[in-house]
């Protein structure tokens, strides 16, 4: 089986008795998240996350912003995590944020450890 070029139809995805293998279904369910999440961290994860230089003003991190926490570890276990307590520096730009995760935890974290999620309330 080579490369996954293009995406099934819809009727091989859904179809019980399409002509594809379990195996064979499993491993193309496989390919297209992996294909996602590669994407969507090549693509999407590094805009969130704008280093601009000290001449552009940027908006700061309010409480109840969605954030995605950045760890160490592989883009797919980064949590999300929500805005609780910001603490901004002599010069008025924020510089930590307390955010509080859906199990509960509160972590504290530098914002350039935080990519904010473009929703606001």
């Amino acid at each position: 089986m080579g490369p996954l070029v293009t995406l099934p139809s819809p009727e091989e995805l859904t179809n019980p008795t399409a002509s594809i293998s379990p195996r064979n279904r499993w491993s193309l369910i496989q390919q297209i998240h992996q294909h996602f999440w590669l994407r969507w961290n090549k693509e999407y994860l590094h805009t969130l996350q704008e280093r601009p230089k000290w001449a552009h003003q940027n908006v700061n991190l309010q409480e109840n912003d969605l954030v995605i926490v950045r760890e160490p570890s592989p883009p797919l276990t980064w949590i999300t995590a929500r805005v609780v307590e910001v603490h901004p520096g002599t010069d008025g730009v924020v510089r930590v944020a307390k955010v509080k995760t859906a199990q509960g935890k509160l972590l504290t974290r530098p914002v350039v450890k935080l990519c904010p999620l473009p929703l606001r309330n």
